[in-house]
């Protein structure tokens, strides 16, 4: 792998917190913040009042300790600010790729297995295995119980790391983890393929027949876990996910973006081709995605595409693992094409701003393009009468 992919490895592994973001619930938020150890007081009793033993809840807590590193690897996600070619360019290297392959070819078995039980074809695990962890060489090294205890305590998203760590109390007493001992990504997850202790506990397989699962030390558990992982979060078998595709001159831009689907037949009605096979089925729907506006690559998002949102809610994340599977799978290089030049940090922080100001949801000023900016964005160029491909450029940025 090239230095600049393992220097972004473990910001990969800070992807909040990879699919369980979608886990997040609406009530009120649960206790958080004041006195750790209070605090901690608080939680043992809920998990005695789920069925625990006190000493179980005791023994688990005994070594957990706040750790100021996950809140700073928390609040620093620059990373996804980057742009799709930036960012899958940096991501994506022929020593990965040619690793990919050997791995897919290691491990055919399994990957036979879980594409007979669930449907998910080898290229889209190996993408996330290679993406989350190297192929499970770069696994985290945060303390996973105190990873969950300190953004649990922490009140800016209790209510998603508050069940997580009651999960992880019931892996602990299922002997699933050492609260000691188990080390992952700073937000939790476990494994060569990043899971939550929730997820663990739903999804967790055997994969090479040993008696146990072992996410960090087995390819096979680890793998056959995340196939019926993205089968549960809805996965439809024998489907794409995503295809670069390329637009006829004058396409009707509004009719592009994640929030607009069409049939395969209408968007071939169009005169949407394929850059390389065929397109999918005619009467499946599928969105005309421009990662970086109409000069840049152009894909036709199908289904399959939305699970990816439910693993990690970054837009530019989503669509370079999903490009990724599709190299794995034979697709040849992007069009780059010659997209306008984006906008800064700090530039897209003051778009999303004005935005606010006009009354869109973009999701907090956060300087990272997802798709409610997009949204946003579009809607603001038909406003204007700028070409409405989602893209957010300086003369956007200057007219509002």
């Amino acid at each position: 792998m090239r230095p600049k992919a393992r220097l972004l490895a473990p910001l990969i592994l800070a992807a909040l917190p990879a699919y369980a973001q979608a886990q997040e619930t609406t009530g009120p938020k649960p206790p958080c913040g004041g006195d750790f150890g209070a605090w901690v007081n608080g939680v043992k009793s809920e998990a005695a009042a789920l069925g625990h033993a006190p000493q179980t809840v005791n023994a688990f807590f005994s070594s957990v300790r706040p750790d100021d590193a996950v809140l700073r690897a928390d609040r620093a996600q620059g990373v996804f600010q980057r742009d799709f070619i930036d960012f899958s360019r940096r991501l994506i290297s022929e020593n990965r790729i040619a690793n990919g392959r050997a791995n897919a070819d290691k491990y055919d078995a399994v990957f036979d297995r879980i594409e007979a039980d669930y449907g998910v074809p080898r290229g889209v695990l190996l993408a996330f295995w290679a993406f989350e962890t190297d192929y499970g060489a770069v696994q985290g090294d945060f303390n996973t119980a105190n990873a969950l205890a300190t953004l649990a305590h922490d009140c800016r998203r209790p209510e998603l790391f508050r069940p997580q760590l009651l999960a992880a109390i019931e892996l602990y007493a299922q002997g699933g983890m050492d609260p000691a001992a188990t080390t992952g990504a700073w937000a939790g997850e476990i494994g060569q393929v990043q899971m939550l202790p929730a997820d663990i506990l739903e999804n967790g397989m055997d994969g090479d027949g040993d008696g146990r699962v072992d996410l960090k030390g087995s390819p096979s558990d680890a793998l056959l876990s995340g196939g019926k992982m993205l089968s549960s979060l809805g996965w439809r078998p024998n489907e794409p996910w995503l295809q670069e595709i390329a637009l006829p001159q004058g396409i009707d831009l509004t009719l592009t973006g994640l929030d607009h689907k069409m049939t395969v037949a209408e968007w071939k009605a169009l005169g949407v081709t394929p850059r390389s096979g065929d397109l999918g089925a005619d009467s499946l729907p599928a969105s005309v995605l421009l990662p970086m506006g109409r000069g840049g690559p152009a894909f036709l998002a199908y289904p399959n595409f939305d699970v990816y949102f439910e693993w990690n809610q970054s837009l530019v994340y989503v669509t370079t693992a999903a490009y990724f599977a599709t190299r794995l799978e034979g697709a040849p290089v992007y069009d780059a094409g010659n997209p306008a030049p984006g906008l800064s940090g700090e530039e897209m922080v003051r778009l999303q701003e004005r935005l606010q100001a006009r009354g869109h949801d973009v999701g907090g000023a956060d300087g990272i393009l997802g798709e409610k900016t997009r949204e946003a964005v579009q809607a603001e160029q038909i406003r204007l009468g700028l070409p409405a491909d989602a893209w957010p450029t300086r003369a956007l940025l200057d007219a509002l």
